[in-house]
């Protein structure tokens, strides 16, 4: 979203990652002046999809972008509209597939009966909007909520790629044979 929005060229949110920067729009935002379907209503699991919303944003995108005229590329003057909007439906998604789990645990008594608790981490973690979404599921349903400081909730890749790299160093059956292949951290 942050991408299809231009916002590395918005003078706000030239040196923010993307979600810092959505996240920075949204507390601006109005986030009523959109409204997007959270994904996978028809589906009582516990999966997450995005891509159904980013299908979704792109189209309200492209139809501000004919109204006002603009070219792919330049930024809306709705931007920060947008992007609450958008960080509303990924919250939403999440707080509500995360409670399905939740539930989905305590059902088939995967939880301990006291002292549940849910555990963030990982980039999205370091949104305070999603975070705090989180926390208000977290108390409702008497969870202890654990969430790293947000310098700590870095890319989930990231973790999992080092993780590779030290496997494979570490000779942990990443692959059968190691010859051939080169790894450099950036």
């Amino acid at each position: 979203v942050a991408r299809r929005l231009s916002l590395r060229k918005h003078p706000e949110c030239c040196s923010m990652a993307g979600g810092k920067a959505i996240e920075h729009l949204a507390q601006t935002g109005n986030r009523q002046q959109h409204t997007f379907r959270l994904p996978m209503q028809r589906y009582r699991n516990c999966d997450f999809s995005f891509t159904g919303l980013q299908t979704m944003v792109n189209k309200a995108i492209i139809q501000k972008e004919k109204e006002e005229g603009i070219q792919e590329g330049e930024i809306l003057s709705c931007v920060k509209d947008i992007a609450a909007a958008a960080q509303h439906a990924v919250a939403a998604h999440i707080i509500q597939r995360t409670y399905r789990a939740m539930l989905f645990c305590i059902k088939n008594s995967i939880l301990p009966s006291k002292n549940a608790t849910l555990v963030v981490s990982g980039g999205v973690a370091s949104n305070q909007y999603i975070r705090k979404g989180l926390q208000a599921l977290a108390d409702a349903n008497d969870f202890a909520f654990l969430c790293p400081p947000p310098r700590l909730c870095t890319d989930n890749g990231v973790m999992i790629a080092w993780n590779g790299i030290e496997r494979l160093r570490a000779g942990l059956g990443v692959l059968h044979s190691t010859d051939g292949i080169h790894y450099e951290p950036k």
